[in-house]
């Protein structure tokens, strides 16, 4: 799966939920087997990790989803520095422990949910950037 398949969207400024919305417009199957179990169930949110890294010299980067039992990716998005700062900045304001949700939604227009609860963020170093990043208490990296 190319990058250019996806589009990005980051809600952060209403009074909902922030979100992370990704279309995917590439082939039908492609996104649905990299979200797929070896069960041949879906992953679920547990399964699933959420990465941002920024890249030197730019004001956006790369955001990630990968398979937290494997470390597959399964999906890479060029994203917003901005927009990304402003969904970690209004999940952590919010009374339930700085939830947001990332929403994925294929070709064919169905869509999954998942609720998360962190959301790291790395320099084009590789460095943690813990300040910047969604981490609940209690987990320790």
């Amino acid at each position: 799966m190319r990058r250019d398949h996806f589009t990005v969207d980051v809600e952060s400024e209403h009074d909902g939920t922030p979100t992370i919305s990704i279309d995917y417009d590439g082939p039908a199957d492609g996104l649905r087997e990299r979200l797929t179990t070896g069960t041949d169930g879906t992953l679920d949110a547990g399964e699933i990790d959420v990465v941002f890294r920024r890249q030197a010299d730019s004001d956006g980067g790369v955001l990630s989803l990968t398979n937290r039992l494997t470390g597959e990716f399964v999906l890479e998005v060029p994203a917003d520095t901005d927009d990304v700062t402003a969904l970690v900045s209004a999940a952590e304001g919010r009374e339930d422990d700085g939830r947001y949700e990332v929403r994925l939604t294929d070709s064919d227009g169905e869509s999954l949910v998942y609720e998360k609860r962190t959301l790291l963020v790395y320099d084009h170093d590789g460095s943690l950037l813990r300040q910047r990043s969604l981490i609940p208490g209690g987990v320790e990296l």
